[in-house]
This record gives structure tokens, sequence and C-alpha cells, in this order.
């Protein structure tokens, strides 16, 4: 590795992961990952050279991959050793506390996830940008949402006017989709599914193939709560579709889990077993927390699937879906 080298290697980082938000998204997910050993050894001979704000930059060039690619362990060792020398442009730090506050939030760290989310929002306030403050504070609402839900919901909504205040589409994003997770968790159902609503509608017009996925997972959450079945299972498969045309990773085990819990309702215990286990074992493969939301009707499938079917039932299809490769398991999910 030499300063060319480095150097053209974040200059592609830079250039690729605009692209992994759009239309073609699989394409460009593909092209970074191919690069990413390479770009890895990059950011570590920047940090030698002393040239903090290139390593910034390519963490935060790579902070899409390890989001989508579920590698939460790898962003948060590399988050750690950009940010550990405490030198850097702030701008670029702000951003990267904030990006690598996820990391550790969606193993179930919420304390080290709370200081990340909370350092990152202390220096977006200093350098008065709003866009970064709004992320900061939907992290913060994020990790509230496990503990003090009324406190995940006002941070939201200062997300929120935040963004709309700078006119920044991305943040009001971020806050519409944390309202709606708010609401329903609150159990506002109506509250959320207007949110959501709304939420969809944006990202499908900003062409965000990945939020439109992660949304999709999300409405479908609640139209199965009201009882709208057919809508829920819509829904869950399409984000199944986008996440596999574009090579998210994210998305799959939620979706799935929604539709495990769709097959339930509908007293498929087979279905949703076989399902229920696919899903489980895409998150521990990462080491992946259940988020706020999804624990409830995961913990729900797992006390009423063994009392429909017997336990020896339960555990002899759930080991079944847990052994499926991830592809195996989304083509079942759509049949």
């Amino acid at each position: 590795m030499d300063s060319a080298t480095a150097t053209s290697l974040l200059e592609l980082a830079e250039q690729i992961s605009p692209g992994i938000s759009g239309p073609t998204a699989g394409e460009f997910l593909e092209r970074l990952d191919a690069g990413s050993g390479e770009m890895l050894a990059a950011i570590a001979w920047f940090l030698d050279a002393g040239r903090t704000d290139e390593a910034l930059r390519l963490a935060n060039a790579l902070y899409r991959l390890w989001i989508m690619k579920r590698r939460f362990e790898d962003g948060d060792r590399w988050f750690d050793r950009v940010l550990e020398s405490g030198a850097g442009e702030e701008r670029l730090r702000a951003r990267a506390f904030i990006s690598a506050g996820f990391m550790p939030f969606w193993m179930g760290h919420d304390d080290r996830a709370r200081s990340r989310f909370s350092q990152g929002l202390e220096i977006s306030r200093r350098l008065r940008d709003a866009p970064l403050i709004s992320q900061a504070l939907g992290g913060l609402a994020r990790v509230a949402l496990r503990t003090d839900v009324p406190e995940a919901r006002r941070l939201a909504r200062e997300a929120l006017a935040v963004s709309e205040e700078a006119g920044d589409e991305n943040g009001r994003s971020n806050a519409l989709h944390l309202l709606g997770v708010g609401a329903q968790v609150a159990g506002d159902l109506s509250e959320a599914r207007e949110w959501m609503t709304q939420r969809l509608a944006l990202v499908r017009r900003l062409d965000n193939q990945f939020l439109v996925a992660s949304e999709l997972s999300n409405l479908s959450m609640v139209e199965r709560q009201v009882g709208n079945l057919d809508a829920a299972e819509v829904l869950a498969r399409e984000a199944l579709v986008v996440g596999r045309r574009i090579g998210d990773e994210f998305t799959k085990p939620f979706a799935i889990s929604g539709l495990a819990a769709i097959a339930t309702t509908r007293g498929d215990g087979e279905r949703a077993a076989t399902l229920l286990g696919a899903a489980e074992a895409m998150m521990e493969a990462q080491k992946m927390e259940w988020p706020p939301d999804e624990r409830p009707h995961y913990e729900h499938m797992l006390a009423e699937l063994p009392k429909a079917m017997g336990a020896a039932e339960f555990e002899r299809v759930r080991k079944a879906g847990q052994l499926m490769a991830s592809a195996e398991a989304v083509v079942f999910a759509l049949a």
C-alpha cells in the first residue's frame, strides 16, 4: 500500500457508496464489497500515515456496506480505530460517531451506541449542522425505544422539526420512520400507519431502494396487527423481492419474521416455524439483536407456536428453518 493506491481506493469508495441507495443498488453494493478488503488496508495505511481525515472519509463510505451486509462487528472495530485518536475534521468525526453508533445498536449494546450518538450530537450542535443533528437525534431515539418509548417519540419529533426547518429530505425520511416505529411500539397503530405510509411514499420518490424495503417490512407489521393479513403479506413479500434485487441482507430476517407472524395468525404452524427458524439463523449469524419493535412479535411466536404445534414438532420444524441457506429461505418465504 502506498499513498497513490490508498487515495485511489478512497476515491473509488466515495464514488461507489452513493449508488447503494439507488435503483441499481445491488450492483454498487457488490462493487464496494469486492474492493472492501483493500479499502480496509487503506484505512490502516492512512491512520499509520497520520492522515486521519482520509481514514474517516473511507470508514464513512463503507458504512452502508457494513449495514446492508450485517457486518456490525467489522464496522464497530474499524470505526473504533478511526475515532480513537481524537484527531480529524469535526464534521467527518461527527458523521463517523453517528454511523458508528448503529454498529453496537444492532448488536444490542445500547450504552455503547448511546455514547457514540451523543458524541456525534455534541459535535453536530457545535457545528450547527442540521442534517447531522437530525441523524444523531434519530440514533438516540432508536436506543430509547428499548426502554423509554415516550422519550424516543420526543426525540423523533425533534429530529423531524430540525429536518423540516433545514429542508433535509433524508433527515425527514429517517424521522418519519422513527415516529412510525414509536407509534407502533406504543400501540397507536393508526398513527403508525400514517407515518409509515408517508415515509414509504417519500423513499419511493427518492428512489432509495434499501429504505423502500425497510419501510415495506415495517408497514407490513402494522397491517398485520390491525388484521389486514393479505395486505401485510403483499408488503412483506415486496420487501423481500426488493431486498433480493439489491443484495440487502439487513431487512431480510425482519421480512421473513413478518411472514412467519402472518402464518402464525393464519394457523399454518409448519410454515411459521420454518420461517421463524430461518430468521433466527440470520440474526444469530451476525450477532444481531431483535430491535424493540420486532422483539415482542418474535417472542409471541416463541410462546404460541409450541402450544399450537406441540413443543417437539415446533423444535423439529424450527431447526429445519435454521439450517436453511439464506437464499433458500427467501425462496421458501416467497413460495
